[in-house]
């Protein structure tokens, strides 16, 4: 492990069976995509089946500062967090096993930037289903809105063009189960190539 990145060591550790589980020098995978997406979800069981260490961004934020990442948001306002973010985002891909990146990790140049050396799904949701999924979490400031449709609606429009810019490939999660999900971004990987 990377002793100069104690919060991704941590994290892998706490990971699946890491006795048994190899740990790449770049992660396999990276999931991004919009809150509610499912990517938390997702890379757990993407992590599982491939005996591979989790990594999530947010989770280091998180673990870093000892509070939850929408905490974090709030305090240090959009423009610092996602500084802040940009860093625990390279020190994530920097790692091995799956990473997923929190909703706005695309907005960050650098961040697009590190993503063209990895193979990157976006795990994508209509606005409809992510308002489901995400109604009632006040842990999400992001996402505070009087009027939560059209404001996840605006947010996937600016961030869409990211989406599409740093994807390799685009996995739909709307009325599908996590297997199904998993089952096709297991695909992608060995369709591309790469020894599962």
């Amino acid at each position: 492990m990377n002793e100069s990145f104690p919060e991704v060591t941590n994290q892998v550790n706490n990971g699946v069976n890491n006795a048994e589980a190899v740990v790449h020098s770049r992660p396999r995978v990276v999931l991004v995509g919009p809150p509610g997406a499912g990517k938390s979800t997702i890379g757990r069981r993407l992590a599982r089946a491939m005996n591979l260490p989790l990594v999530d961004s947010d989770q280091l934020i998180e673990e870093h500062y000892d509070k939850p990442c929408g905490e974090v948001y709030s305090e240090l306002q959009e423009t610092r967090f996602r500084e802040v973010e940009a860093d625990f985002v390279a020190r994530a891909l920097a790692s091995g096993g799956i990473v997923s990146l929190g909703g706005g990790a695309v907005l960050t140049d650098s961040t697009r930037a590190l993503l063209k050396a990895h193979t990157v799904v976006w795990i994508d949701v209509t606005a409809e289903e992510g308002v489901r999924r995400t109604a009632g979490n006040n842990s999400r400031p992001v996402l505070n809105s009087s009027n939560p449709q059209a404001h996840y609606r605006q947010m996937l429009a600016t961030r869409e063009p990211y989406y599409r810019e740093v994807a390799t490939h685009r996995v739909r999660t709307d009325r599908r189960p996590p297997q199904r999900v998993v089952a096709e971004v297991l695909n992608v990987l060995e369709t591309k190539g790469d020894d599962l």
